[in-house]
């Protein structure tokens, strides 16, 4: 896997200096996501970065804790979307890369607009329900954070897509631990995700989020769960902020920028594989 990890440390850099350029972003969830993005569309995902909104005859993916987009949009740029130069507009005036993705902008890879967190598995519901009506065998991956998981919206469609047996569904949930006002006990507590998961329903796997030999293994393992009667959860060991060793478990860089000096001591703790952008 030593090409993912050179991957996964070029986003990284990518991600830390979106959000020093813009002075404004959330670097924390994204840092801790980037194994499973460079897993979902490097290894496991059979989709083309000659974008077509339908997604006909390629697995699809939903991003609805929207506000990590900086590992979003440097997933897609760095998989062929659009031209990596393009990330340098993170968050300007009239740049398709706003801080929460929208489909208004036309950007390759971003079907639904998102960061009103809770809404996101709705959507990816109902498109796995039209690959289902299309005969497309392919499948739906979609993302969430464990502070989203206080939204009743998530809930409601967790049991929606049990009983009605949504089974090209993987919704994977970020288990950090951490958001925007503190630790997920301390702001509201969720008790054991993976018990509530199994009750609603769901097929649920747990993997360390940020070793990725165990991520491309638990996607592999989810897919070959597809199509036996019940969607897919995989709830994801992660540490906020990973790889940069001041940002680590410290909610207080889910949406904080690094000043200069930060981000030189950070990205001195990352190679650059792929050449800045």
């Amino acid at each position: 896997m030593a090409d993912l990890k050179a991957i996964a440390s070029q986003i990284r850099r990518d991600i830390l200096r979106m959000v020093h350029g813009a002075s404004s972003g959330h670097p924390g969830g994204s840092l801790g996501c980037t194994e499973f993005f460079t897993a979902l569309y490097f290894e496991t995902m059979n989709h083309n970065p000659k974008f077509s909104m339908d997604g006909k005859n390629e697995d699809i993916f939903f991003l609805s804790n929207g506000h990590i987009s900086p590992v979003f949009y440097s997933t897609l740029a760095r998989s062929g979307y659009f031209d990596v130069k393009e990330l340098a507009t993170f968050r300007k005036l009239n740049s398709r890369l706003q801080g929460h993705p929208t489909t208004h902008e036309h950007l390759p890879g971003v079907r639904i607009a998102s960061g009103s967190l809770g809404q996101g598995m709705s959507a990816a519901i109902g498109a796995a329900l039209s690959k289902k009506l299309n005969k497309d065998s392919n499948i739906v991956f979609s993302l969430h954070g464990d502070g989203e998981l206080d939204e009743g919206q998530i809930w409601e469609a967790l049991l929606f897509a049990a009983h009605h047996k949504v089974d090209n569904l993987i919704s994977t949930v970020d288990w950090n631990h951490q958001q925007i006002d503190g630790t997920t006990d301390k702001v509201m507590s969720l008790g054991n995700i993976r018990q509530k998961f199994d009750a609603f329903g769901w097929k649920t796997l747990e993997t360390n989020g940020n070793n990725i030999d165990e991520i491309v293994s638990t996607l592999k393992e989810a897919k070959s769960l597809t199509g036996k009667g019940q969607p897919v959860a995989i709830l994801m060991h992660t540490v906020m902020g990973k790889g940069v060793d001041f940002m680590e478990n410290d909610h207080g860089w889910h949406g904080s920028a690094p000043n200069d000096e930060q981000l030189a001591k950070a990205l001195v703790q990352l190679p650059e594989t792929l050449g800045d952008y």
